[in-house]
């Protein structure tokens, strides 16, 4: 599987199956999915796009990995790190401070490596960096780092 960034969009996921049929899913920003099944002769060329609610998606999600679906898990792997998104609230205590004072990898090993605002991605955030209310921060590190993560984050 491959992932490709799409700006604004969200990230495209591609699949060749063991059988060399190729399809992809779309995770939009807003939780939807499109789901695009390619054809055999032709594999650049859609043959049929199936778009999902939320709450489909979770449906179907849930149905293809049951008790694994998270809406803001983005990323597993078998090394135990999980890649998830936090969105920081207007009301949140760390609204218009400084990344560095929320102490996220000292006192939780999750990192944020990359903060979403508007359309835009910043990665790699210095300890400088100004958070701003309706920022989604992306962390990584251990499922117990990123829920202690998410709590502090969750701060009002």
């Amino acid at each position: 599987m491959s992932a490709t960034p799409l700006p604004g969009i969200g990230v495209k996921y591609d699949l060749t199956t063991r059988e060399h049929e190729h399809l992809s899913v779309i995770a939009h920003r807003d939780g939807a999915r499109t789901v695009n099944v390619y054809r055999s002769d032709d594999p650049d060329a859609c043959a049929r796009s199936l778009r999902l609610t939320v709450a489909e998606s979770a449906a179907l999600i849930d149905a293809l990995m049951p008790a694994h679906h998270s809406p803001n898990l983005l990323h597993t792997t078998d090394l135990g790190l999980v890649a998830e998104r936090v969105e920081l609230s207007s009301v949140s205590h760390w609204n218009g401070r400084l990344l560095g004072e929320t102490r996220m990898r000292t006192d939780t090993g999750a990192s944020i490596v990359a903060v979403l605002r508007r359309a835009e991605a910043i990665p790699s955030p210095a300890p400088d960096f100004r958070l701003a209310g309706g920022d989604t921060l992306i962390l990584i590190g251990t499922r117990e780092g990123i829920e202690a993560a998410a709590e502090i984050l969750g701060r009002e």
